[in-house]
């Protein structure tokens, strides 16, 4: 319905509290927020497949080479780090969304392609997490660690006789794993 639709892209714009929008339209809030959880669920159950795929071996392969020729990085999968988006503390929220910059946030990990395009994201983890703590307990983390995400194997180093993993590339925040390299 349009008027969803409307009081969804308000809430979005604004990021007035459901109580606001509910008064604003005439609403209750338990119907606002319905709108908006289930416009949610809706456009990820909808697009997320065709906006952001869970890559095929030929893809992860395709990735790599990119990598190899922008960056001049080979066997590389994608660029990973989390970034914390600062927020109003939720009531009753403790210190959960509390961080080391001493702000409330919640923290969205991305792994992007050479060309900064999303591979994979997870949003809304709490701020006092570390970045690989939000990794290990995702939904893409899981998958590296059971193998489950199509990587292809081992492939030789570019003028070398040297077979190396397929890796992503994170920072200090991540641990070592025979598919995570950091400086």
């Amino acid at each position: 319905c349009w008027g969803c639709l409307v009081v969804f892209f308000r809430f979005l714009a604004t990021g007035d509290s459901f109580k606001t929008i509910s008064f604003s339209y005439r609403l209750g809030h338990a119907t606002v927020y319905k709108i908006v959880i289930d416009t949610c669920q809706s456009i990820v159950k909808n697009l997320m497949t065709e906006v952001m795929p869970q890559p095929t071996e030929e893809r992860w392969k395709q990735i790599s080479n990119d990598f190899w020729n922008v960056w001049n990085f080979p066997n590389c999968l994608g660029a990973l780090d989390g970034k914390h988006v600062t927020i109003q503390a939720p009531a009753n929220s403790g210190s959960n969304f509390f961080n080391y910059k001493k702000t409330f946030s919640v923290v969205l990990l991305a792994l992007v392609d050479a060309n900064y395009n999303f591979i994979a994201v997870d949003v809304g983890a709490y701020g006092k997490n570390s970045d690989g703590g939000i990794l290990a307990h995702s939904n893409l983390g899981k998958s590296l660690e059971n193998g489950s995400l199509n990587i292809p194997n081992d492939e030789i180093l570019p003028n070398t006789n040297i077979s190396a993993p397929y890796v992503i590339l994170g920072d200090e925040a991540f641990p070592l794993k025979t598919y995570l390299m950091r400086p």
